[in-house]
């Protein structure tokens, strides 16, 4: 290796995506958004698509998301990120349309929206942060909410007979004929981050080629929902949460 290079190589310095706002995150520390935010703006700046990219944000934790990635933004109510989006790709064809959404808004009351715009097909990317827990409201019992999983709603777990089974969203719009990519991520390794990077890139690029919906979950953790450290709420993410919902493309077409 030359001098030259070895002294680039050694001035090499780490440093944020400009994508990226210099706004302090409001999310609690150890939470799985500022993560998964961050990989967001990485590949849109690597795809130099900044100008072309429309992102909706949704009611619950991640409603200020606009705050912290430097493009376009449209706000949704609540659940109804899908169909906002629906009209702004169709509106605008050539953008990259996105949705950033949480369990609670995307399982619970916007569960309808998500499943007709997968079955419609829309060429949009549908990001799906889960975390098995309401985080913003005072962590009461989501639709992903694992059975026994104890929460301020479920305060002995959550039971089949009485509340029902956690819903795999994954595995139900992977069904639907309107989706053309489907995977289910994680981001609490640096390995898991750089697959789940790839899924978003992967996503992003479907979008402009006509296939149908891409659907890319990303199993997170809500440590202090779950009254637990960041490290001890890794842990049992991947104890729990990682045996009923596997990581994974789940649909590749």
């Amino acid at each position: 290796m030359e001098r030259e290079d070895l002294i680039k190589e050694e001035n090499l310095v780490y440093s944020k995506t400009p994508l990226l706002t210099d706004t302090v995150m409001h999310y609690c520390p150890g939470c799985t958004h500022g993560v998964v935010h961050k990989m967001i703006a990485e590949v849109i700046e690597d795809m130099g698509i900044q100008e072309k990219t429309i992102g909706i944000s949704p009611v619950g934790c991640a409603v200020f998301a606009y705050n912290y990635i430097d493009i376009d933004w449209q706000q949704a109510a609540h659940g109804r990120a899908p169909a906002l989006a629906t009209a702004v790709k169709r509106l605008n064809p050539y953008k990259y349309v996105f949705t950033y959404q949480g369990d609670g808004d995307l399982a619970s009351i916007g569960t309808a929206e998500v499943i007709h715009a997968c079955n419609r097909g829309e060429n949009i990317v549908i990001i799906f942060i889960n975390n098995a827990i309401y985080g913003m409201t005072g962590g009461q019992m989501a639709p992903t909410t694992l059975l026994g999983q104890i929460t301020s709603t479920t305060p002995y777990g959550r039971r089949s007979d009485l509340n029902g089974f956690p819903l795999k969203m994954t595995e139900i719009v992977a069904k639907l004929d309107g989706t053309c990519y489907v995977t289910r991520q994680s981001a609490h390794t640096p390995q898991a981050v750089r697959k789940c990077k790839k899924a978003i890139r992967k996503a992003f690029e479907n979008s402009m080629l006509n296939k149908g919906t891409s659907f890319v979950e990303i199993v997170s953790t809500c440590n202090s929902g779950w009254k637990l450290t960041p490290v001890k709420a890794n842990k049992w993410m991947e104890e729990n949460m990682f045996p009923f919902y596997p990581l994974g493309d789940v649909k590749d077409r």
